[in-house]
């Protein structure tokens, strides 16, 4: 079989880089990389034919019985690897999951992704995504000593990090990765690299070797970084919030409609994409948010959004309609602010697109904006008295609503599914029995 342009081009590029080992990326059901090494004499097969491995090691793959997958790279994604040693380099590229019989693995995410933005082509839509995601930087993995006590967009001596997040960014771009924005949040220690907006499938590869850069850049500098959403008690967590938008297959944003009466520049299609997101997002919370530390930041009187709501100015929403470029056709989007950088992207990008596309195929109309309520001074009880429902509580109701759901069945599948539900399920399980710090303070000495 003749070899793609593209594997052409990575073959080609191995000999002149010296790249003597080509690692193998692809994440399990839960969101961590995965990676095995193959040696550039292999890759001609494994182009054709893929590389074997042991399934039943993987989170939520495969039994052992049935445990033969193979990985098929995917030539687009060939970058070295720039904090490696450039003699001897080290390359990798993302894999596709496939049974020995050539079909494609049903638990594999990217497939996932693949599938549901394939169904949005058909549709005619581009699905595009922007993540801002966040996070901390502590002096090693075990406690939470912060780095500084710097605030939002901070240009001090407090900001220690900045040469952390500079090498980063650098790190990113070169491996074809643009970054937007960099900058010092709320937090101590918190910080946060946008992603320039790209198509669904790549923006997940983006967000998955991202994450790993930043950590492998923290190693570098002697300090730890952690994506865990709410890393300290009574400071800000840490959240993946994600602009997103439809493009027709012209180029065209299907999001934008100058001569919206609202005034938002939004289209039809956009607020019925927009109420999909808020009614579905109660059953694809486990996903955006997938951990029981993911409900420490869900919480009234927090910083992220726990209310079915949208506004533009209104921060405290679910969903805001940025405003940065009034009557900009590109600029015009939707970002959901509930999820945190704890999801595997591949299927949070696959939720969130599934919930706004049954939205404008059921035609669904959205609320009315909430522009002129802080709802972050709201208890859970206030804002249901008022007439706004509210995200799960904690791991226990989101996984009961997802286990109910039937679009995110259909979304995911049901080998995805149902290992979801069982694998949660057992953490909240786990975590009802375990007696925290909180509680022994609170009631051993007074009980």
């Amino acid at each position: 079989m003749a070899i793609t342009p593209e594997q052409d081009f990575v073959l080609k590029t191995i000999k002149s880089r010296d790249v003597h080992f080509v690692r193998f990326w692809f994440t399990d059901v839960l969101g961590s990389m995965k990676s095995f090494a193959v040696i550039p004499s292999e890759l001609d097969d494994a182009f054709h034919s893929g590389m074997g491995f042991d399934g039943s090691c993987i989170e939520g793959f495969s039994h052992t019985q049935e445990s033969d997958m193979l990985a098929f790279p995917d030539a687009t994604t060939f970058q070295v690897l720039p904090w490696r040693p450039q003699a001897d380099a080290v390359a990798r590229m993302f894999c596709s999951i496939r049974t020995p019989d050539g079909r494609p693995f049903e638990g594999d995410p990217r497939f996932v992704l693949d599938r549901m933005v394939t169904r949005a082509q058909e549709m005619g839509y581009v699905f595009n995504v922007g993540p801002e995601l966040e996070y901390y930087y502590f002096r090693n993995s075990e406690a939470t000593e912060v780095l500084d006590h710097g605030g939002y967009f901070d240009l001090t001596s407090l900001d220690y990090a900045s040469d952390l997040r500079r090498d980063t960014v650098l790190t990113l771009e070169k491996m074809g990765i643009p970054v937007e924005y960099s900058h010092h949040e709320n937090g101590p220690s918190q910080h946060e690299i946008d992603l320039r907006f790209a198509d669904a499938l790549t923006m997940a590869d983006a967000v998955m070797t991202y994450k790993l850069v930043v950590k492998e850049v923290a190693i570098k500098h002697q300090v730890y970084a952690s994506f865990m959403p709410k890393p300290m008690t009574g400071k800000p967590g840490s959240g993946m919030h994600v602009h997103q938008s439809l493009f027709d297959l012209d180029g065209n944003n299907a999001f934008y409609d100058p001569d919206d009466p609202l005034g938002y520049g939004l289209s039809q299609t956009a607020k019925s994409y927009l109420a999909g997101l808020l009614k579905y997002a109660p059953e694809f919370c486990l996903i955006t948010n997938p951990c029981v530390n993911s409900y420490k930041r869900l919480i009234s009187g927090g910083e992220a959004p726990i209310y079915l709501s949208w506004a533009r100015s209104n921060r405290s929403t679910l969903v805001r309609v940025p405003g940065y470029r009034p009557g900009h056709e590109m600029s015009c989007r939707l970002e959901l602010r509930s999820p945190d950088p704890s999801a595997n992207p591949y299927l949070a990008f696959s939720v969130m697109l599934a919930a706004g596309l049954r939205g404008i195929e059921e035609g669904l109309e959205p609320p009315a904006p909430t522009e002129d309520k802080n709802l972050f001074n709201l208890s859970r009880q206030e804002l249901r008295k008022q007439g706004f429902a509210t995200l799960p509580e904690n791991l226990g109701e989101a996984v009961e609503l997802f286990a109910e759901s039937d679009l995110m069945r259909q979304v995911l599948g049901e080998h995805i599914h149902s290992y979801l539900v069982s694998t949660k399920r057992a953490e909240w399980n786990d975590y009802q029995g375990a007696v925290s710090q909180w509680e022994q303070e609170r009631y051993l000495g007074v009980l």
